[in-house]
């Protein structure tokens, strides 16, 4: 009797243990939907935001869109060392996570300060100290990383060694892949904003139509380590990114706010921009090939010739890029997270959202000093380049020998000429 109430009750058990488990498997199904459509929700929320923000900087001016590159390279390089590194470990090893930063920090004033000195030459030129930094720049980040490296050496501890020295690659190449490609995409900001707009507008025209694409023609899988992705949705998005390319262009081009080089970091939109345009946004006239101009009677068509570079840009974007993205999915997967981090609601990390404009932003940059600027010097870089290598009097000796050159021209007369002269001879007389 005992054994068979025993076995009732296990039975009972069993039965209630059963009934429990079919429950919670109801109310894990019920909450799904709801959980989706919250993160869906929220996802969106973010998206709305992220895209006021965006451009609410970019109205406000070139500075503000450096900053915003700045903040997102640092963010990314926490993210990445994050996934990467063992924060365990480096508990016990606290100077391993200052020498990130240190390097960072090295890095990106070694990049950062060379670009934008040019900007504060009125401080430097004014100021014996800070002139000296503008014109030992180099040396002076290259003692800092010597610094770095001697730190490093003092740091290590037995036992630790594999850990730090994989560390420290691994600063390094986040530093390569990031830090170094994000100046790059500081040097687009300042060559026009309409260099920095208009790939990132291409890079996500065609995230959006990959994944549109992908879920309703999508067959053939791409690439292993992103199954999702398929080579329908990459095609597919390749053609949406190249009409894109040309209506982005069409509405972004008009301004000069965005095609002029920067020559104020305080220039916002509201700021009346102008200057002379780069070539490419001038109409052109082309001759058509013979059999059209025989069939249509089409002899030339007028075009800015910005309309076929913005082409080459989204074949880049559509091609290239999104190896930018699979690169992030593979280093995510062999450290075995889902994102980078959770920086944006719904969306991860800055690095989740950016992955392939970074390697966009390094060819634009490229590009654009390749085949569009053509003028490698410019005035702005010729008296850069005087007032940081040049004192006083070599200064006077520069304007005099102009001033020689109108002279010669016939632009100036003799006795201006030798006004001038007098002038800049007593302003050295005050050396």
């Amino acid at each position: 009797m005992a054994k068979k109430s025993n076995a009732k009750r296990l039975a009972t058990k069993k039965a209630n243990a059963a009934t429990v488990a079919s429950n919670a498997a109801t109310d894990a199904t019920e909450k799904k939907p709801e959980s989706r459509k919250y993160n869906f929700l929220i996802r969106t929320i973010w998206t709305f935001i992220m895209i006021g923000g965006f451009f609410a900087v970019l109205a406000s001016g070139h500075i503000w869109c450096v900053m915003l590159i700045l903040l997102c390279q640092i963010a990314i390089f926490m993210e990445c060392i994050a996934v990467t590194s063992g924060s365990s470990r480096e508990r016990d090893l606290p100077l391993t996570k200052t020498l990130n930063w240190y390097f960072l920090i090295t890095t990106i004033y070694y990049l950062e300060g060379s670009s934008l000195f040019r900007f504060l030459e009125p401080a430097f030129y004014k100021y014996t100290l800070l002139r000296m930094v503008v014109e030992h720049h180099k040396f002076i980040c290259y003692c800092f990383y010597v610094f770095g490296v001697v730190l490093f050496v003092c740091s290590l501890r037995k036992g630790h060694l594999k850990f730090q020295f994989a560390s420290l690659c691994i600063t390094h190449m986040v530093m390569l892949f990031v830090v170094a490609q994000a100046y790059l995409v500081t040097k687009n900001v300042l060559n026009g904003l309409f260099w920095f707009l208009l790939p990132c507008g291409l890079v996500i025209v065609n995230d959006i139509f990959a994944y549109l694409c992908g879920i309703t023609l999508g067959r053939t899988k791409l690439i292993a380590i992103s199954p999702k992705k398929t080579l329908e949705g990459f095609l597919g998005a390749w053609f949406f990114t190249a009409l894109a390319s040309i209506i982005l262009t069409r509405l972004l081009s008009p301004y000069m706010y965005l095609t002029c080089p920067v020559q104020d970091l305080h220039t916002n939109f509201f700021s009346n921009l102008t200057c002379d345009l780069n070539p490419v946004f001038l109409k052109q006239d082309y001759k058509t090939p013979p059999f059209i101009a025989e069939k249509y009677g089409i002899n030339v068509i007028t075009v800015k010739p910005i309309y076929f570079h913005a082409l080459n840009l989204a074949t880049f974007a559509s091609l290239v890029a999104p190896f930018g993205g699979f690169f992030a999915s593979g280093l995510k997967r062999a450290f075995k997270v889902k994102d980078f981090g959770h920086s944006i609601p719904g969306h991860g990390g800055i690095t989740d959202r950016v992955d392939c404009q970074i390697l966009m932003g390094s060819f634009t940059y490229l590009y654009y000093t390749t085949f569009i600027n053509e003028r490698g010097i410019t005035i702005e870089s010729i008296i850069s380049t005087i007032l940081i290598n040049f004192n006083e009097k070599q200064i006077i000796e520069i304007v005099l020998r102009l001033n020689k050159k109108l002279l010669e021209s016939g632009l100036l007369e003799k006795k201006e000429f030798k006004s001038i002269g007098q002038i800049y001879s007593k302003c050295a007389d005050r050396l």
